[in-house]
């Protein structure tokens, strides 16, 4: 596993300890990690050997979230959980109604 994975795998990490050791229930933790990997999965299909447009708007989209920690992080997440609800379509659907739950934030070791 290359170095830039094993960050994107720890940064998951990171934040799924936080949501557990938040108080989420099970459903509310599988949203929020299900959400998360819909961006990083939308991103990887813009990459090679693929090379298709994103589904998500530039700003919103993965590397938008690779590039903050802690309180801008949480910021930033809920930022685009709001702003991609708003869009038209099926990138809407997925995204209405959702927010983060959390109520602490990620640790900046993440």
């Amino acid at each position: 596993m290359t170095n830039h994975s094993q960050q994107i795998v720890q940064k998951l990490w990171n934040y799924c300890n936080v949501l557990r050791d938040d108080g989420l229930s099970y459903g509310d933790y599988v949203e929020q990690l299900t959400l998360l990997l819909f961006l990083k999965m939308a991103h990887e299909r813009t990459q090679p050997p693929l090379r298709q447009a994103s589904v998500v708007p530039e700003g919103f989209h993965w590397p938008s979230l690779m590039s903050k920690d802690g309180d801008a992080l949480e910021t930033h997440c809920r930022h685009i959980l709001e702003e991609l609800g708003k869009k038209d379509g099926m990138l809407a659907s997925s995204f209405a109604r959702r927010r983060t739950r959390s109520r602490t934030r990620p640790s900046s070791s993440g």
